[in-house]
């Protein structure tokens, strides 16, 4: 007899629990009240950690994007150098300039040194 009492009040709460949460009556429910600190704790813990992912993702997109800058900026400054190689030989310097006309010559002797003595 106990046992089928017991069976109903769990199905009067149940039923209760339900119909309290869909009216509203709950949240004016001092259990509600008292996790109240609580339930703002664990809200401000969400949103900092959501705030927290975004702003890792957004540093890891910077890094990225810096990554494949820097990639760019190698090759390119590779290439400028292996051109300039190229343009700095003693050929191609000769080439340019008979290219252009400009009456210079190359030397057929090799430079020598000037010793000047003081007295």
């Amino acid at each position: 007899m106990t046992d089928k009492k017991e069976n109903k009040e769990k199905q009067v709460t149940t039923g209760s629990f339900m119909k309290e949460l869909l009216s509203g009556s709950m949240v004016s429910e001092k259990i509600i009240l008292k996790n109240l600190g609580y339930i703002s704790l664990v809200v401000f813990l969400a949103a900092v950690y959501i705030g927290n992912r975004f702003h890792a993702e957004k540093i890891t997109r910077e890094s990225t994007k810096l990554q494949t800058e820097v990639r760019d900026l190698k090759s390119e400054a590779l290439s400028t150098s292996a051109d300039l190689m190229r343009l700095s030989r003693q050929s191609e310097v000769y080439r340019i300039v008979s290219e252009r006309g400009l009456g210079l010559e190359e030397l057929k002797t090799p430079p020598y040194k000037l010793i000047v003595s003081r007295k």
